[in-house]
């Protein structure tokens, strides 16, 4: 069987902006999930997973959507994006996947989206070579939206099929929707040369963007943006935000306007060569805007965030859709950073973080 492989993410910053239309600024994880496929001709799909043993998933292709509610939760990401290229009018004749995933689940680093992105270029290459990588990107947040029930924005899916190793992939979700040219920048960001460590921390308190939490805010937003008459908060600025009466909605649309200004500051410094330590006090500021403003973090993140701080980081913040996941961190010196994350968790009673340094990965690609 052939191989493919899609990168889970991990957002430099720009969270709670991509389904406002807004900016975002990614890297792929060296983490990702394999998916090994083998055409078939009897119009069957048969699918299995290293992470489920035993669990074995077959349905006629014509008998998806019928099928849908009786399938496991995991395995809808991967049958929503069969059943994509079957609606899309591709030739999928029927197809054995083989999924084994290292990105850890319900982490915050869009595990769901590699799975998805995973089979998408598994099935580009096998029965669709014409697609390009926006179409798969559409594909992959498509099955996730509607086959798998999750709201998700353009951010995971776009972050797996479109990072480059070394870099972080600047998007303008508005413009990548629309097919502007100009949409994508592939922005230089090289740690290593810098002396610094991009850590995450994988607190253990998993979330769930399928449990209500993460559809409630995307509404929110889209509230704050009819009250305010816009098409979305992308086109809000600060100067728009008294004019919200509703204190909730106000304080939803304050994380989205500030959060896009600190993703288009944190590019600029980026762009210009600057000292990425630079960047640290805006990472920070996302974190306390998604804390007081759009009330997505949880106490296992703050702590993390701050014993990072404490301990010498130059900015810390969450990351994923919230309630749960993990943090990043941009630290000098990362043994001392992570003893202290792990020493401060063990003294507050919770389990022990997962904590690993990370660096910019390529995104999806064949492997043989």
């Amino acid at each position: 069987m052939q191989k493919w492989i899609a990168p889970g993410r991990v957002n430099i910053i720009g969270e709670h902006t991509d389904y406002n239309d807004g900016f975002v600024l990614p890297i792929a994880l060296s983490l990702g999930v394999v998916c090994a496929a083998e055409p078939r001709d009897d119009g069957l799909v048969r699918l299995t997973s290293a992470q489920r043993p035993g669990d074995t998933v077959e349905v006629q292709l014509n008998d998806l959507v019928a099928q849908r509610n009786r399938l496991p939760g995991w395995a809808r990401y991967p049958l929503g994006v069969v059943d994509e290229f079957v609606r899309g009018g591709h030739r999928v004749r029927g197809v054995d996947l083989e999924l084994d995933g290292a990105v850890p689940i319900g982490a915050g680093l869009s595990s769901s989206a590699a799975l998805c992105c995973a089979v998408t270029i598994a099935l580009r290459d096998l029965f669709a070579p014409e697609l390009t990588d926006r179409q798969m990107v559409e594909v992959a947040r498509a099955a996730e939206n509607g086959f798998a029930g999750v709201p998700t924005g353009l951010l995971d899916q776009s972050a797996s099929i479109l990072c480059a190793a070394g870099h972080a992939l600047f998007l303008d979700v508005r413009a990548f929707a629309a097919a502007e040219l100009g949409a994508t920048e592939q922005i230089p960001f090289d740690l290593e040369a810098a002396g610094l460590t991009l850590l995450v921390v994988d607190t253990g308190q998993p979330h769930d963007l399928s449990d209500g939490g993460y559809a409630e805010r995307r509404a929110q937003c889209e509230a704050a943006a009819d009250a305010l008459d816009l098409p979305a908060l992308r086109d809000a600025g600060v100067e728009d935000l008294p004019h919200l009466r509703d204190s909730l909605l106000r304080r939803r649309a304050t994380h989205v306007v500030t959060e896009n200004a600190r993703v288009l500051a944190v590019a600029d410094k980026l762009r210009t060569s600057a000292d990425p330590r630079e960047i640290g006090e805006l990472l920070t500021a996302s974190h306390r805007s998604l804390h007081d403003d759009f009330e997505v973090s949880a106490p296992t993140l703050d702590l993390a965030v701050e014993a990072a701080l404490d301990a010498g980081a130059h900015g810390a913040r969450m990351v994923g859709g919230g309630f749960g996941g993990s943090i990043i961190a941009l630290v000098d010196h990362a043994d001392r950073v992570a003893e202290n994350i792990v020493n401060r968790f063990a003294a507050t009673g919770f389990a022990p973080p997962r904590v690993f340094a990370v660096e910019p990965a390529a995104g999806a690609h064949k492997l043989n």
